[in-house]
């Protein structure tokens, strides 16, 4: 065991947790006032009630001993049977089994938060709490296990997903676009504009989101060395290239950039880099990040009016197609100069390391729409999803939750 990695992950640890809540203000401030509540009371939620469920079992399934195949992890280590303080060679040699279970924690936490932006304003509390709750079982868990679990089919593969682009955001904005669709549009979609209630709240959970992601990549290094630092370089860099982008080409558009863009800019720098961090170098890391606004931009202000859905606050613009993108980029940019133990790219002479990455999007992207659903459907037809219109019209915050953000005085 060593102790300054260890130390080193129970810090990206807790920077991975603040990214939760940073991601409630992102999605809080860009809702109207009236449901602002309801998205930090959803995220914070899935913050209880998936921790409890990775400890329970979801921990067992997806990085507990394969059951065969590669499918799914056994119920092993239900309930951190066999995990305690001692180094798990499997994963991570130098810090304790609790430690790797804990920061793993973090992903299945914020990963099915993500999903939240794109049902935003109508869905009932108690049919999101089930459902997020099978989400996390049926897709999430096994989806860690193909990728990231010892004996995982899409693993020995080679598949490369450094920090989860595909585990995390592919498989999150893809499953929101379902969600979004099923649900249908909001009340007055079609009529009005819906604005942002609170950028400083969206701008201040953007910053608390790039806080946390250095803990979220550099921290998938496992160890406090140079590909941890590799992956902290190039988190920044593509993040900042990113948000520039969307700036300019919003002032190239517009005539003018706005925070609100250059925030959502930023996280689908932090988006792209993520599955790639710990395989790039950092010029190849701003040509991912520069690349992903262009994709973004287009998705979010082109492609969504065009075909008129209504994902809320953009999820799958930024983070399913930013997730795709990134890796793709993965199966282009990697390089075993920057990590011996991953594969050459692409543009490094490895094609089939690029076929690799093109199977893994395309698995885990079907996975994701018909797995979310399925499980849809299933809560849909026992419980209902979606709220009544006279309860989406007062707004959520006061119909599901009976509190209201801002007090008006007289």
């Amino acid at each position: 065991m060593n102790s300054g990695d260890t130390a080193w992950i129970l810090i990206c640890t807790a920077l991975v947790f603040i990214m939760t809540p940073g991601l409630a203000f992102f999605y809080g401030g860009m809702a109207r006032r009236k449901n602002v509540l309801s998205l930090l009371m959803q995220c914070f939620i899935i913050m209880c009630v998936i921790g409890l469920q990775w400890v329970l079992f979801g921990y067992s399934l997806a990085f507990g001993p394969d059951a065969g195949h590669g499918i799914i992890g056994s119920l092993k280590w239900m309930g951190l049977a066999g995990v305690g303080g001692a180094p798990n060679p499997d994963y991570a040699g130098t810090i304790p089994h609790y430690v790797f279970m804990m920061f793993q924690m973090m992903f299945a936490v914020i990963t099915p938060a993500l999903i939240v932006g794109a049902f935003a304003e109508r869905i009932k509390f108690s049919s999101f709490l089930v459902f997020i709750v099978l989400w996390a079982t049926f897709v999430y868990d096994p989806l860690a296990h193909w990728v990231w679990g010892v004996g995982g089919w899409l693993r020995e593969l080679g598949a490369l997903d450094f920090a989860g682009g595909i585990v995390v955001h592919f498989s999150s904005g893809t499953s929101a676009l379902v969600m979004a669709l099923l649900l249908g549009k909001r009340v007055g979609y079609d009529k009005h504009t819906f604005r942002p209630h609170n950028v400083p709240f969206t701008v201040l959970g953007a910053a608390l989101l790039w806080f946390g992601w250095f803990g979220f990549n550099a921290g998938s290094a496992l160890a406090a060395d140079g590909l941890s630092a590799n992956a902290f370089v190039t988190t920044y860099v593509a993040a900042a290239a990113a948000g520039l982008t969307w700036a300019l080409i919003e002032w190239q558009q517009h005539g003018g950039a706005t925070v609100l863009g250059t925030a959502t800019g930023v996280v689908a720098g932090l988006v792209a880099i993520t599955p790639a961090c710990g395989f790039v170098n950092p010029m190849n890391a701003i040509f991912i990040g520069i690349i992903v606004s262009i994709f973004c931009y287009i998705a979010v202000a082109k492609i969504k009016p065009l075909l008129g859905y209504d994902d809320s606050l953009d999820v799958f613009g930024v983070h399913g197609v930013g997730g795709l993108w990134g890796t793709l980029a993965t199966g282009l940019f990697a390089e075993t100069e920057v990590n011996a133990a991953g594969a050459d790219g692409l543009l490094f002479g490895n094609v089939h390391q690029f076929l690799v990455q093109c199977l893994l999007f395309v698995v885990a992207g079907v996975f994701a729409v018909v797995a979310t659903w399925i499980l849809y459907k299933i809560v849909d037809a026992t419980m209902g999803m979606r709220v009544d219109v006279k309860s989406e019209t007062i707004g959520l915050d006061l119909t599901q939750h009976n509190e209201s953000a801002y007090t008006m005085l007289e």
